[in-house]
C-alpha cells in the first residue's frame, strides 16, 4: 500500500472512531494498524486495529471496519502452553456481522468477493448492534463483516498473538503494522 492509501485509511478509521465517541491518544493514533493482510484489497478485505494493551494475560483492542469490509475467516490456535485466544467482541458503533460454526443462517447478510467464496466456511450469522457482544472460545473459526455504515468493535481477549493466526485463505499474510514515512 502506498503512504497515501495508508494515510487515507487511518483518517477514515479515525472518523469512524469519532462517530463511536472513542477518543485516542496521539500515540494510539500514530500506532493504528492498517492490515490489508497482504491482499492489497483493503476496502474489501482487511481491518484497522488499535491495541490498547496486550500483556501475557489480557488484550484490549478496537477493530475498525469500513463499510462492507471483511476480516477474513481465521482462528487463534494454541501457542506454546496456552490454549488459544478467547475473545469477546462488543459492538460500539455501526453493525457487525460475525460468522461462527453452527447451523448456517439461511439468508446471511454477508457479501463475499466471488474469487474468495471458497475461503469462507462457517456461516452461522450473529448480528451485533451497538452495546451487544459475543464471546468466542479459543481456537474457534470465525470471520467478521461490517454493515453498510462500517463498524467499531471493542475486542477483549486473552493474550493476542496475531502472527500465529491461522487463516482459511492461503493467500493471506498477517503482516506487521505498516508505517507511514
Amino acid at each position: 500500500m502506498s503512504n497515501e492509501e495508508l494515510y487515507r485509511a487511518r483518517e477514515e478509521a479515525l472518523e469512524l472512531l469519532k462517530k463511536a465517541g472513542i477518543v485516542l491518544t496521539p500515540q494510539e493514533v500514530e500506532n493504528i494498524e492498517i492490515a490489508d493482510l497482504g491482499l492489497n484489497r483493503l476496502r474489501e478485505i482487511g481491518v484497522q486495529i488499535v491495541v490498547y494493551v496486550n500483556t501475557d494475560r489480557v488484550c484490549a483492542k478496537e477493530l475498525i471496519l469500513f463499510p462492507g469490509q471483511l476480516c477474513p475467516e481465521h482462528r487463534h490456535p494454541a501457542v506454546m502452553d496456552e490454549q488459544g485466544k478467547e475473545e469477546t467482541f462488543r459492538c460500539r458503533w455501526g453493525r457487525l456481522y460475525l460468522y461462527v460454526p453452527g447451523e448456517p443462517t439461511p439468508s446471511p447478510r454477508a457479501n463475499i468477493p466471488q474469487d474468495k467464496k471458497e475461503t469462507f466456511t462457517v456461516w452461522k450469522e450473529i448480528v451485533l448492534n451497538p452495546g451487544e457482544q459475543y464471546m468466542l472460545p479459543p481456537d474457534t473459526l470465525h470471520w467478521l463483516q461490517a454493515g453498510p455504515e462500517g463498524a467499531v468493535v471493542s475486542e477483549f481477549s486473552s493474550t493476542s498473538r496475531d502472527e500465529f493466526d491461522v487463516f482459511t485463505d492461503p493467500d493471506i499474510r498477517r503482516l506487521p503494522n505498516q508505517e507511514m514515512s
